[in-house]
């Protein structure tokens, strides 16, 4: 029996509140994750669900991924919705603005991780904007090995920050995250002066938590695991039927 703390209920009434800015992970929180980046799938509704809420909202909903804006583009078209790419590297604005930020030299990083592959079949290097993901979902007894291989590749390079996500060693750039990413929205039409709510899964979003917690607003905790998040859901499943309802809910003054 799975004993994860259900608080569907009181992000049912974050959404349906006015004032709020919504902002959502997306892989392990709006989509379920699996063994490859490329086999995950939105669910029926979802995106219809999404342009929704964001109208509803005033268009103060954007989502916040480690993956590069484009493939979110990909996944939700022909929606499209302000998102920060890469743990906040790229970001656009509801204005359409994109902005970029500087990245430091990830080529080592690259090099170690494409040659790890290349010994083992089941690693996955993905390469991103400033950024390397290696994935070991297909083969988690090299967990250890790569954490090995990673750590010593990031060690020698100044700048680079080592995320340990699920299934997944992530180096990106030190300076940037979702935390950071949510707080330039939030300084930006359509957000600013709103309650932020960010929903995510893993140890990448606990940035996000940490920064809407501190202004004033709530992180919402997708899954099993320790969390500074003050509000917590079972699974992606829970969030979509949220969004889901919200979406066609009348507001609460």
């Amino acid at each position: 029996m799975d004993d994860t703390p259900d608080d569907s209920a009181a992000l049912l009434q974050l959404l349906g509140t006015p004032g709020t800015a919504v902002f959502l992970d997306f892989d392990g929180t709006l989509v379920d994750l699996a063994s490859t980046p490329d086999g995950v799938r939105l669910e029926a509704g979802v995106v219809e669900a999404l342009a929704l809420l964001a109208e509803r909202h005033g268009g103060a909903l954007a989502l916040i991924s480690g993956r590069p804006i484009v493939q979110i583009d990909a996944m939700l078209a022909p929606l499209t919705l302000p998102v920060a790419g890469v743990h906040g590297v790229e970001r656009r604005g509801a204005d359409g603005v994109l902005h970029v930020a500087a990245t430091p030299d990830v080529s080592p990083v690259l090099a170690r991780a494409q040659a790890l592959a290349e010994r083992y079949p089941g690693l996955l290097v993905e390469q991103k904007r400033g950024a390397v993901a290696l994935h070991y979902r297909l083969a988690p007894d090299l967990e250890q090995l790569c954490l090995q291989e990673m750590t010593a590749a990031v060690q020698a390079c100044p700048g680079v920050l080592l995320l340990h996500g699920k299934m997944v060693l992530e180096a990106k750039p030190a300076a940037t995250d979702k935390g950071g990413a949510i707080a330039a929205f939030m300084q930006e039409t359509p957000f600013a002066g709103r309650r932020p709510v960010f929903a995510g899964d893993d140890t990448t979003d606990e940035a996000g938590f940490a920064y809407v917690q501190l202004a004033g607003g709530q992180g919402v905790k997708v899954g099993k695991g320790p969390s500074a998040a003050t509000l917590r859901l079972a699974s992606p499943g829970a969030l979509r039927a949220a969004l889901l309802t919200a979406s066609v809910s009348p507001f609460k003054e």
